[in-house]
């Protein structure tokens, strides 16, 4: 593992935590609020958790540039490559875990339809920064 395999984890660590504050406190925030105390932790409560968040993050960055890396095709489309994935994990993770969410608690269908919209959008976008983070020189 190479400095831009670290410094790639790194960056993709504090954006999946920057875009899941954008997705899940900006554009989803008042979609939470009715439901906190029932189905999701009050904020007070959730700050105790705030650690496993953090660690939730590292873990994907990491996790996401060193899956990036092993499927890397050389000579292909940086924004191409980067769009693939991003669309993969998406239908790897994403969306299959707002379903599942959907599924076993009470969650309202509009709710989880705008989770697996913003979400696969959010990890399209770093899709596209891990391949921009992870090209080899020359390469479009």
């Amino acid at each position: 593992m190479d400095t831009k395999f670290w410094i790639s984890g790194v960056v993709m660590s504090v954006l999946a935590f920057a875009l899941g504050l954008v997705v899940h406190g900006l554009l989803l925030g008042g979609d939470y609020t009715p439901l906190a105390g029932s189905v999701y932790r009050t904020p007070e409560d959730a700050h105790g958790y705030l650690p496993y968040m953090v660690l939730a993050h590292i873990l994907f960055g990491f996790a996401v540039t060193w899956i990036y890396r092993q499927g890397k095709t050389a000579g292909a489309s940086t924004l191409g490559q980067g769009v693939r994935f991003g669309l993969a994990v998406a239908v790897l993770m994403t969306i299959p875990t707002y379903l599942i969410y959907y599924a076993v608690q009470p969650t309202p269908g509009a709710l989880a339809a705008k989770q697996i919209v913003f979400d696969s959008i959010a990890v399209v976008l770093m899709g596209i920064a891990v391949a921009y983070l992870n090209r080899t020189p020359g390469e479009a």
